[in-house]
């Protein structure tokens, strides 16, 4: 069932999906982490063991995941160093690609989120999203 909605996702123009079981509960077609930062601002304390469909999934995804009570992810691009965050938290996730960390538009060094997650928890990265 995962499967087909993630080629299903993967064929949308989305950005971001979060199902409790079969039901969609959110969609964005929005860039970034603000998709994910919407969701658990109106959403996520509503909901437990959500099923999250994202493009990118970073260190600063998956600290916001486990803020949105994830408990499987699936992307086409996904860091080892989101990969670190969602096994300490033991969230699956199923990754078409893994690269070191995700890198910033202008494909010269880090993406500035994934700079910013680093050695912080879900709650002090939130924290720091929300005063940057």
């Amino acid at each position: 069932m995962n499967r087909r909605l993630f080629r299903d996702f993967l064929a949308g123009p989305d950005t971001l999906r979060i199902y409790d079981g079969d039901g969609l509960l959110f969609i964005s077609a929005k860039a970034g982490l603000q998709p994910l930062l919407d969701y658990i601002s109106e959403f996520a304390s509503q909901h437990e063991a959500v099923t999250v469909f994202d493009r990118i999934v970073g260190n600063a995804a998956a600290l916001l995941l486990v803020k949105a009570a994830c408990r499987e992810v699936y992307s086409p691009l996904g860091s080892e160093l989101a990969a670190r965050t969602l096994d300490e938290y033991a969230v699956k996730y199923h990754f078409t690609e893994l690269v070191p960390y995700i890198i910033n538009r202008e494909g010269q060094g880090m993406c500035p989120m994934e700079k910013l997650s680093l050695n912080k928890s879900p709650d002090d990265f939130c924290r720091a999203v929300k005063a940057s």
